[in-house]
């Protein structure tokens, strides 16, 4: 069983990759329609749409062009999200999102920071770099 270090992992906008990423999240899910009938003795369901969604934070970078600035609020992207790195035989996740928010704080004693969230369009992939 192989693990891996969080510091391994990168995102892509398309072929670019996000700079001053510090974390990220991907999130699968599928609705269940329940299929139940007379007689059961429990409830039963099965699978229906499935959808995606995530987050990018990072440190802010308005010189990024091609990764932050490219996710701009509304902006429909193809994102590419890399847990293990993005080294020849290394698995990674692809599809399509619309940017549906972007946050930037900063506090008088730290970094400017940006968390940027995405809503999945269509399915989501699983392919080998």
């Amino acid at each position: 069983m192989a693990t891996h270090k969080g510091s391994e992992g990168t995102v892509h906008v398309g072929t670019n990759a996000i700079a001053e990423i510090k974390s990220y999240a991907l999130e699968e899910s599928a609705d269940t329609i329940e299929d139940t009938t007379m007689g059961d003795a429990a409830r039963t369901y099965t699978p229906s749409l499935t959808t995606f969604s995530g987050s990018i934070d990072v440190f802010w970078d308005e010189t990024d062009t091609n990764g932050q600035v490219a996710l701009a609020v509304g902006s429909s992207v193809t994102l590419k999200w890399y847990p293990e790195g993005a080294s020849s035989g290394d698995t990674y996740y692809t599809g399509t999102a619309l940017v549906t928010g972007k946050n930037i704080s900063a506090s008088f004693d730290g970094m400017v920071e940006a968390s940027i969230s995405v809503q999945g369009t269509g399915a989501i992939t699983t392919a080998t770099v």
